[in-house]
């Protein structure tokens, strides 16, 4: 069964103002549906995002700003942050949290600056829209063992060129330490373990690995 988290409602009171402002962030419009006078639905997503928002009129009747906690996950929290300062919003500083991410069991829990220990996962940004609602900036840098699942695990065109030419590069040191081999035979278990969440130096090494139980040692 697939149970596909797709839209989240986020609560406005000035339609118009909130679309003006996700637009400017560059996030995609997919439709302003004007029913009647009183109902009216838009729908935007986040750049790279399989789940979109909707706001409009008739829609929800949350009071307007108060969501929190609406998680954007980014590869570095610092160009994100300076992308969305440059395209209107206001980000807060980088922080982190006391303890473990999202800790609101104790006052003042959000720690200025980067995570200390530089973890993924840990470290963070957020800004309001016009109304309030709030959006936190998560920087993840690799994901944990079993945080994919095999469907989403697909790779658009521009994503798997990058992907390969990361491969290709670190490839080369590889190759010219080690003797005459197919290099698909590297590559294939360096895309598979990167597309899994492992860092480029641990995909290296698991592919190092593989060719070793083909025979290609050094």
């Amino acid at each position: 069964m697939n149970l596909k988290l797709e839209v989240v409602i986020i609560p406005v009171s000035d339609v118009d103002r909130a679309k003006a402002f996700y637009e400017k962030l560059g996030w995609r419009m997919d439709g302003d549906f004007v029913i009647s006078d009183k109902l009216r639905g838009i729908q935007f997503t986040p750049p790279r995002s399989d789940a979109s928002i909707i706001f409009g009129k008739g829609v929800t009747t949350t009071k307007p700003g108060s969501m929190r906690g609406l998680v954007l996950a980014v590869d570095n929290v610092d160009a994100a942050r300076a992308e969305l300062i440059e395209r209107g919003a206001e980000v807060c500083e980088a922080f982190h949290f006391v303890d473990f991410p999202f800790n609101t069991s104790v006052e003042n829990a959000r720690i200025p600056g980067r995570d200390p220990e530089g973890r993924t996962y840990f470290t963070f940004a957020s800004f309001k829209d016009p109304d309030g609602n709030e959006w936190l900036l998560q920087e993840v840098t690799s994901r944990l063992p079993g945080r994919e699942w095999e469907s989403a695990r697909a790779t658009d065109a521009a994503t798997l060129a990058e992907l390969l030419r990361e491969t290709s590069e670190h490839h080369g040191a590889y190759e010219n330490t080690h003797g005459k081999h197919n290099w698909w035979d590297w590559y294939a278990p360096y895309l598979h373990a990167r597309q899994n969440g492992i860092t480029p130096e641990e995909a290296s090494t698991a592919a190092g690995l593989y060719m070793e139980k083909l025979g290609h040692a050094e």
